[in-house]
């Protein structure tokens, strides 16, 4: 009797086993789409993918897309480079290797990012303004970049769980020996870094590069986080102090916890 209370029903197992399938399959068609392919392609591609290669009619009647949107789309893939095509008594489709695919595209953005920066040069701005980032993933992307581009020395403090977010980042910045000095709740290991341990806010951000640069805000409804981001000297100064008040206050405590 008590094991009937304390186990889940099958169907249950069953549903949440489908819900997590139809997730996984909707994460794959996004990261697909994010390679310059339609929604369609992405579905067609990822069926490839898992099937082996098939005709047009076949994969319209494994996927339930028409068949004139399917050769349409086997078409764009085909241009796109992310199928192939056999000609024989019936053309059939094979998809190219994810990693080529995905290698194919990093080569053309690269290209595209030599040509932008050096033909598209930003008009010179005033850099002692504030500036407002908005949105969990933009603000993982200038904390990465921020990161990458560190001459000398970095100093973070937030929880493991978004310095995990940038953890390669910080490996390489180590790896070009700079400095690197992490704030943050146990347990985190980083070779290389200067690690002090202590109880941290989830959600809060604060990076700090080249005495140049400061990060500040916090990680903690997605869409709605906000952070600032600014090159303002007295504000650089203002969070460099606050966090060397913080390393001292850390190295306090565990002198007297000794």
């Amino acid at each position: 009797m008590e094991a009937l209370l304390t186990k889940p029903p099958i169907c249950a197992i069953v549903f949440l086993n489908r819900t997590t399938i139809v997730e996984a399959a909707m994460d794959i068609i996004e990261s697909l789409m994010k390679l310059q392919l339609t929604r369609q392609e992405a579905t067609l591609y990822a069926t490839l993918v898992t099937e082996g290669s098939l005709t047009g009619y076949e994969i319209s009647k494994i996927t339930g897309i028409s068949r004139s949107n399917t050769y349409t789309a086997l078409a764009g893939l085909v241009d796109k480079g992310a199928a192939t095509m056999t000609e024989g008594t019936a053309t059939r489709y094979s998809p190219v290797d994810i990693g080529e695919l995905c290698d194919n595209r990093i080569h053309e953005l690269t290209q595209i990012k030599r040509f932008l920066t050096e033909h598209l040069k930003r008009r010179p701005e005033n850099d002692e303004g504030y500036v407002t980032i908005k949105g969990e993933k933009n603000i993982l992307d200038k904390m990465r970049n921020i990161i990458r581009e560190a001459r000398e020395r970095i100093y973070v403090s937030m929880s493991h769980a978004i310095l995990h977010e940038v953890m390669d980042e910080l490996r390489e910045a180590v790896f070009r020996n700079i400095k690197v000095v992490v704030i943050t709740n146990p347990p985190f290991t980083l070779n290389g870094a200067i690690l002090y341990f202590t109880e941290k806010e989830q959600e809060q951000i604060r990076l700090i590069a080249d005495s140049s640069v400061v990060l500040t805000g916090d990680i903690a409804d997605k869409a709605q986080s906000t952070c600032l981001y600014s090159k303002k000297k007295n504000l650089v100064d203002l969070f460099k102090e606050a966090l060397k008040n913080e390393i001292k206050l850390i190295e306090l405590m565990n002198k007297d916890g000794e």
